[in-house]
This record gives C-alpha cells, structure tokens and sequence, in this order.
C-alpha cells in the first residue's frame, strides 16, 4: 500500500499524463497542472515511440490507445547521401514495434485516456515557487492560486521551472549543434519506404523522411553554428527556411529536395536548436523529485526521449507506492540513472556524426559503412529495446537504507 496519498504533477506534456496514471494504478491521487492555456492539439512534429517506451505503457494498461494514433516502424534504413544503403536496423524479436506518431495526436491519445481514468488536467498554470513544509509540499501559480500535496513530481520538460527551484545551480540545456525542422507532406509519385523510416547521413545535413499511402513526412537536422531558440527560428520565416533547406540537400541522391518543396509553409515545423543535458546531479530534494527531460533529457537523435519518460514515470509510480518518502526517490534514482545517461551519451555521438564540417564529413563517409556493418544486429540494441517493467513486484529500499519498521 502507498505511503503517500496524493501528488502533484507539473507538466502536461509526454511524461505528466503517464506519471498521473500510473500513480492512480498505485494508489496515488494525481493533479496534473500545465502551463499553457489549452493543449497541445497540432503542435509538433513526429516522434517514435521505442518498444520499451510500449512496453511501459502497457504495464499501465495505457498502450492500446497510444498504439492507435501511430504507425508501425517496423525499420530504419540508414543512407549516404550518395544513396548508398549502409545498413538496417529492426526490433529485436518478440518485442513490440517501434511507433511513428505525431506529437500532436500522441498528446490527444494521452489526454483522452488520462481523462477516461478521471485524471485531472488544470492548465493555465504556471509554476512560480514551491515550499516544501515537511509533512507536504505548496507549489505557487503565476495566477496567484495554489495547490497541496504529499509530494510534487516536476515533470515540466528541459527548461524545468521545478529543477531550478530545488537546485539553483543545475545545468542548462547544451545545444548539440543542429537546428530541427519537419513536416507533414504528400507522397505522392514517391517511392514507397513502407513501413520504414529511412534515415540519411545527407552531404551537408542530416535527413529523415518516411512516404506511405496514407502518411509521408520528413525532418531534417541542420548544422549551425550558434544556438538558436524556436522563437528565433521562426522569426526568420518558414517560407525561407524551406528555401534554404533545399539549397541544403540539392546533391543528396534522396528524395528530401522534393518533399520540401512540397511543403507549405504553415506546415513546417520549426523546432530550433537540438539540446540535451548530459547529466543533472540533483533529481530529488525533500518531496519534490523530477521526470522525463526535466532529470534526463536527451536530444531528439536517441529516439529514445519520450520512451524513456514514459519509463521514468512507471517506474517512479512503482516505488511511490511500495517505499516512504526520500526512499521511494532514492529507489527511482537507482532504477533510471544510469540507463537513461548511457541513452544520452550515444545521442551525443550521433549529434556528432549529423554536425561533422567538410572534412569530418569525409572521414565519416569512409567509416561509417564499416562501422554500420557491423553494428547492424538487434543484439547491439537489444539493451535500450528489451526493457521490461514488472508492475507487481515491490520495490526495495537502495542498499544502505534502512526502512522504518
């Protein structure tokens, strides 16, 4: 039985929703209170969903309804820029396929099952200040109201307002060198990849693209030179970015200058600079512990990021419900630490190889055939994918904690 009885989650994003969720399977009343306005509804670009990232949804009894607003991908093809195929990779066997789902309808996928369970969603408010009063914990609103609970999860993203609040001195987000775009478009008189993502190491920048019968869309990782917020990206106006974009892969031997120009453009998705955080020394202070990109945030090369969420948010609900408060955090610490910044560090060396200048670029043309070769088996991935969750069995304390009698 749970030794807390309610808590508050900020942050309405990917990791929030699940971690109210599993929380009200553990027992636990969960409040989840998002900074903006309205929802997420057409905002963002694609995203996959890993197998373990299935996997924990359905030790939730939350993976059907997610598993229906995505695509199977049942394999990633990975490309020179001269088409060169370099090598493909595919879930391992027995595991559950990797999904392709747009951001926006995973959001309603997620808000439509957290409101058929009866969580409550309060948006509008912003988080200003939190105190942390022994017995609970008081987080403070921009709006003046307040809210109460037995402990607060922050699960408020890369920029987490909660992070700062318990640790001033916390790292911020490390651009990774490359600015993000996507969009949806027609693939129309394309040829077909199916049911698999095809991944190109492009002669100037990095391209993604997918074209189905009814689904095609692409993203592209742009190598610049200094930072750049969305805001700022969008400042310069999509119509030009587009233009640039195909300047950018006109020697590619893909398809990407055609689905660009195909793209209008109120339909770009303009995501700005790629980031990370290698590691955030504090996860957890008192009754207030973080989740998701706000504890370990990994730039959107891993494909990992919302998988991971999703798996921090199970697992954290799994030790809330069997362990006391600081233990219950120290326990979820030990559980995900080590794995997700493992997950951040290969993303890092991906960022790398997306970013190389004109004589990297050249170097890693010549390795990286070899090199794909003989990564190329599911068993090299087999650790990110095969990651089970067993909802039922409890949670001990960390080794060295001595649980109260």
């Amino acid at each position: 039985m749970s030794r807390i009885g309610n808590a508050i989650v900020i942050g309405g994003g990917i990791g929030g929703p699940v971690a109210a969720m599993a929380l009200q399977k553990a027992g636990i009343e969960a409040t989840v209170y998002e900074a903006y306005e309205g929802s997420a509804d057409g905002v963002g670009g694609a995203l996959s969903i890993a197998p373990n990232g299935r996997t924990a949804l359905a030790a939730i009894g939350a993976e059907e309804r997610v598993a229906a607003a995505g695509s199977p991908m049942r394999g990633m093809v990975m490309q020179s820029w001269t088409g060169k195929r370099l090598a493909e990779f595919g879930t391992p066997p027995g595991l559950p396929e990797m999904l392709l789902v747009w951001r926006s309808d995973l959001y309603r996928a997620l808000y439509g099952e957290a409101a058929r369970r009866g969580v409550r969603v309060e948006h509008g408010r912003r988080l200003v200040s939190l105190s942390d009063e022994g017995g609970r914990v008081v987080a403070q609103f921009a709006d003046g109201t307040s809210a109460a609970a037995d402990v607060l999860i922050g699960a408020d993203g890369i920029r987490s307002t909660v992070r700062r609040l318990i640790d001033p001195a916390a790292p911020e987000p490390r651009y990774a060198g490359l600015l993000g775009f996507g969009a949806r478009t027609s693939g129309e008189g394309l040829t077909p990849t199916a049911d698999k993502m095809h991944m190109v190491f492009g002669k100037r920048a990095f391209f993604g693209y997918q074209v189905t019968d009814t689904d095609s869309g692409w993203f592209a990782n742009l190598p610049h030179p200094r930072p750049m917020s969305a805001a700022e990206a969008r400042g310069i106006g999509a119509a030009e970015w587009l233009r640039r974009l195909q300047e950018v892969f006109r020697d590619d031997r893909t398809p990407a200058v055609e689905m660009i120009r195909r793209t209008a453009p109120e339909d770009l998705v303009i995501t700005g600079g790629l980031e990370d955080i290698p590691s955030v020394p504090t996860w957890h202070r008192g009754r207030v512990v973080l989740l998701g990109d706000a504890a370990h945030a990994t730039s959107p090369s891993s494909g990992q990021g919302a998988s991971l969420a999703i798996e921090s948010a199970v697992q954290l609900a799994r030790c809330l419900r069997d362990l006391p408060v600081p233990d219950a955090f120290a326990a979820f610490e030990g559980l995900r630490r080590e794995r997700v910044e493992r997950i951040i560090r290969m993303a890092e060396k991906t960022n790398s190889d997306k970013a190389a200048g004109p004589v990297a670029r050249v170097l890693r043309d010549l390795i990286m055939p070899v090199a794909m070769r003989l990564l190329a088996s599911p068993e090299k991935f087999a650790w990110q994918f095969d990651h089970p969750i067993d909802w039922a069995a409890p949670v001990t304390a960390p080794r060295g904690v001595a649980l109260p009698t």
